[in-house]
């Protein structure tokens, strides 16, 4: 099946998203008939991805994760979908199933960053941002989910990463080893309008941390089916919001994964950018990074605009390869 970039329907995790074709107009599925929810409703597709991550593998297949399902889908060197893992049980297309939990990812906030251990049996991804699990009510937070599938048998592993700054979002990571990995976080600010923006780079090990998956239902623990790990019958998003959240989830047993700066963009380069999203490692000590500009443009009230990297609106905004050296990403 071609891959197109429409959002999936409501059974495959789509929320709601309007596809617009070249021209601005809302795709629907005659597109020479108005719009009609019941008659000529949007265009969706089951197969379509909104890619971010991408893994390139030594024996030419690659991995896509997606932020509609979110799905990873494995396609073969000619382009040809050959597995999907996802969280939807009923998907007779999955090679393997990721915990329920994950179909209550955000809107546009699904598996931004995928990446593939060195020996290559293991997926890793990670979430934009906190997921709305159970609902949007916990959407101003710092929770961040991990999530491992062995190619081979397909079990999971699960770990908690705990971000800087509410909202947040991880954009990008790469393997170092098959524990240690370089993930991207960041805000949505300028640094020319917020000289508190922040563009990071941390160095993460899951070597320590919990494995959510691995602990048992015991007093006040439990794991539930659609919901995952619970604590007094509080998901692990709702439990942070609170008050001394992160001492309940700690005392709870539950480490999570340990992160040292490597790099802060802003005071490395100054970048100006809002958004920072591609990673390349280049060699043991060095890293490019690249920012993403939305083609110059961003929605403002309904409106397309032009996006600038000033509040002079002097300097458009556009695609930028970052190289900084000397990164300890060995010790």
């Amino acid at each position: 099946m071609p891959i197109t970039g429409l959002p999936n329907t409501a059974a495959l995790g789509g929320t709601g998203e309007t596809p617009y074709d070249v021209d601005g107009n809302v795709i629907v599925e005659d597109m020479n008939l108005p719009f009609d929810e019941s008659s000529n409703p949007i265009k969706l597709d089951d197969y379509g991805l909104d890619g971010e991550g991408l893994v390139a593998v030594s024996d030419g297949t690659f991995w896509i994760s997606d932020e509609y399902g979110p799905h990873m889908v494995h396609f073969n060197a000619e382009g040809v979908e050959i597995g999907r893992i996802n969280a939807f049980a009923d998907d007779v297309r999955n090679t393997f199933t990721l915990p329920a939990e994950f179909i209550n990812r955000r809107a546009n906030r699904g598996m931004e960053g995928l990446a593939i251990t060195p020996d290559e049996k293991t997926l890793v991804g990670i979430m934009q941002s906190t997921m709305y699990n159970p609902s949007k009510a916990v959407k101003v937070n710092d929770i961040v989910r991990i999530v491992t599938i062995n190619l081979t048998d397909g079990s999971v592993t699960q770990y908690l990463y705990k971000q800087e700054k509410t909202q947040n979002s991880q954009s990008g990571i790469v393997a170092l080893s098959n524990t240690e990995f370089v993930v991207i976080e960041r805000d949505g600010s300028f640094y020319n309008e917020d000289t508190s923006a922040m563009k990071h780079l941390y160095k993460i090990d899951i070597s320590n941390a919990t494995d959510l998956e691995s602990i048992a239902a015991v007093g006040n623990i439990t794991q539930d089916d659609t919901l995952g790990l619970l604590i007094d019958g509080k998901t692990l998003e709702e439990v942070a919001l609170e008050t001394d959240g992160w001492a309940t989830i700690a005392n709870t047993g539950i480490e999570t994964v340990s992160k040292t700066l490597l790099v802060d963009l802003v005071a490395e380069t100054g970048y100006p950018h809002d958004k920072l999203e591609g990673m390349w490692l280049i060699n043991k000590s060095t890293i490019g990074v690249l920012n993403d500009d939305d083609f110059a443009s961003w929605g403002s009230g309904g409106v397309l605009e032009q996006k600038y990297l000033d509040a002079g609106q002097t300097v458009i905004d556009g695609s930028r390869l970052y190289i900084i050296e000397g990164v300890d990403l060995v010790n």
